[in-house]
């Protein structure tokens, strides 16, 4: 009996909700971003109007500095793995493409299925000339490759006793 293609419902919701669940953790991260940089506008702030020193509003910049790069860090990687789980849920769709089948009144014929080889007899001399040829071949590709691999090898040599 004919037989469709058929989706893994289970593997797609999977790559779905994994998708789902990095794009909720760069909003997170963005939003943890956008907080770190409202209180450093505070401190700021806080500074001009004469609360704090100049030395802690350094202190407290460098810190803010380091966390927003942590941030960053974590949103690059993010959006890393959803290219990565993206690729592996286009793959896996592209893998959906439909069979082709015909019907007729003998029945349903699958049209692009894998084709038979056709086994063809070959007999000891064809053998014995494709050896000949592949040995022939195997030789020749050896003395090319030797001469451009010394010749390399003498070109770094060439440059490093040249410095």
């Amino acid at each position: 009996m004919a037989q469709s293609k058929k989706m893994n419902e289970a593997r797609f919701a999977k790559l779905t909700k994994e998708l789902d669940s990095v794009g909720e953790v760069i909003l997170t991260k963005q939003d943890e971003k956008q907080s770190v940089m409202d209180d450093f506008v505070k401190e700021r702030n806080r500074y001009a109007k004469g609360r704090i020193s100049e030395d802690t509003l350094i202190s407290s910049s460098k810190k803010v500095n380091l966390e927003l790069m942590r941030l960053d860090k974590g949103i690059r990687e993010a959006i890393a793995r959803v290219g990565k789980i993206s690729t592996n849920a286009k793959e896996f769709a592209s893998n959906q493409a439909p069979k082709v089948f015909r019907t007729s009144v003998s029945g349903i014929k699958l049209i692009n299925g894998p084709k038979k080889k056709s086994t063809k007899k070959s007999t000891k001399k064809a053998v014995k000339r494709t050896v000949k040829k592949t040995a022939k071949k195997a030789t020749a590709k050896k003395g090319v490759t030797a001469s451009k691999t010394t010749l390399s090898k003498e070109k770094v040599l060439d440059r490093k006793y040249s410095k």
